[in-house]
């Protein structure tokens, strides 16, 4: 039976702990497998990462039953604050320190990249589900990490072509100024101009820490562009688009997000988000599976329910589980390429994501969907904010293998 009943702090942030009781013959303390939770609980990207993830993470070992095993799970979690120096301390204090085998979630392409060297000197693991540059399974990948849900590729690839083709042929960005949105503004020029569109132009805003779009958003509306990408995520997403609607740039253009979380939907309201083209991976409402997995996870986090970073998070960590499993503990915790590789050995499976494959480059393989959020009156209830309009196919979604320029990925 799950036990969820420790409490762990560490070097001044909050962490949760969830164990698995063991039966009499348990492994000794060194076996526990620990998994850090390391995300944005305080900033812009709290309700899109956060305690939710946390949540499902610790739903994944429920699921897991490992206790029945003899293994036993640790779940802490650790607030990044955005920051890549303050993400790799506490990163490095978890392996050295606690013990910490894989870093989950790293909502933040610049943290994802810092990480992916901090695991791969530890030989431990990084199941990222929430940072969103490509390059993590590109010419930047790694052995030690898995990237899961959704990246720049998958999502300019979904709505960039869309778009154009459903007449938004000319493109002004509004782009994060780092990592994720220099990434994410080179894959949406490519699949735009790819499509026979053009991009007039872009501004890039300081983060974080930027509340006023208004300048960003007088250039865009100054190019005429058909469409205004809006390549940020979170709170600034939501500031951003509900100022456009303020300015009046959606009487003329188009407001595309990449990404876009239901989330953010919940939080600007459907009278702000109606109308809004998006991609994710996994939305409650699909099918069977994602309801019912929906229905287990919502106790622990009611007032938010999960998106598809957070969809990510359980998947990408009940598969790592089930490596453990397959592995050993002791195995798995001596060796995280080795739990990597295992990883990449099996297929995945789950009710977020139904089944699926690690490919060699570390990129999890599953289709994307392309939602237009209902406007108030097509809504039925609590959450129901997206209609399918269209999928990509698994083989179609995501980057081909031999583009990527991953080293690990055999000629």
């Amino acid at each position: 039976m799950t036990l969820l009943d420790r409490r762990q702090f560490l070097a001044g942030t909050a962490a949760a702990s969830a164990s698995l009781a063991l039966p009499a013959r348990a492994q000794t303390r060194d076996a526990t497998i620990r998994i850090g939770v390391l995300a944005d609980f305080s900033g812009s990207y709290r309700d899109t990462s956060g305690p939710t993830s946390v949540a499902c993470v610790q739903q994944a070992v429920e699921d897991l039953q490992l206790g029945t095993r003899g293994i036993q799970v640790e779940v802490i979690q650790g607030d990044h604050q955005n920051k890549p120096d303050v993400a790799l301390s506490l990163a490095r204090q978890w392996i050295d320190l606690r013990g910490v085998d894989m870093i989950c979630e790293v909502n933040n392409s610049a943290i994802a990249f810092a990480i992916a060297g901090l695991v791969q000197e530890k030989n431990k693991v990084q199941v990222n589900s929430g940072a969103l540059s490509a390059a993590i399974t590109g010419d930047r990948c790694s052995a030690n990490t898995i990237h899961w849900t959704a990246d720049t590729y998958m999502l300019a690839n979904a709505v960039g072509t869309a778009t154009v083709k459903a007449g938004g042929d000319s493109w002004y960005f509004i782009t994060a100024d780092y990592s994720f949105g220099h990434q994410m503004e080179r894959d949406l020029t490519r699949f735009v101009q790819g499509a026979g569109g053009k991009v007039l132009g872009a501004a890039r805003f300081p983060f974080p820490g930027t509340t006023d779009f208004s300048s960003f958003l007088v250039q865009a509306q100054a190019s005429r562009a058909k469409v205004v990408g809006l390549l940020m995520a979170g709170a600034d997403m939501v500031n951003c688009i509900k100022q456009a609607r303020e300015f009046g740039i959606t009487r003329r253009a188009r407001l595309a997000g990449t990404p876009m979380f239901l989330t953010d939907i919940h939080a600007m309201g459907l009278e702000q988000g109606q109308g809004l083209t998006l991609t994710e991976a996994y939305y409650w409402d699909l099918n069977d599976r994602t309801r019912a997995f929906l229905n287990r996870v919502k106790p622990k986090t009611p007032q938010n329910w999960p998106n598809q970073e957070h969809a990510g998070t359980y998947a990408g960590a009940l598969h790592y589980l089930k490596a453990v499993a397959d592995l050993g503990a002791e195995r798995a915790k001596a060796s995280g390429l080795e739990a990597v590789q295992r990883m990449k050995a099996m297929p995945t499976d789950d009710d977020c994501f139904g089944p699926g494959q690690v490919r060699e480059d570390g990129r999890k393989i599953h289709p994307a969907y392309l939602f237009e959020v209902k406007s108030p009156a097509e809504s039925k209830g609590p959450w129901d904010y997206y209609k399918l309009v269209g999928t990509v196919p698994a083989e179609q979604a995501f980057r081909p293998l031999a583009e990527g320029n991953c080293p690990l990925v055999r000629g």
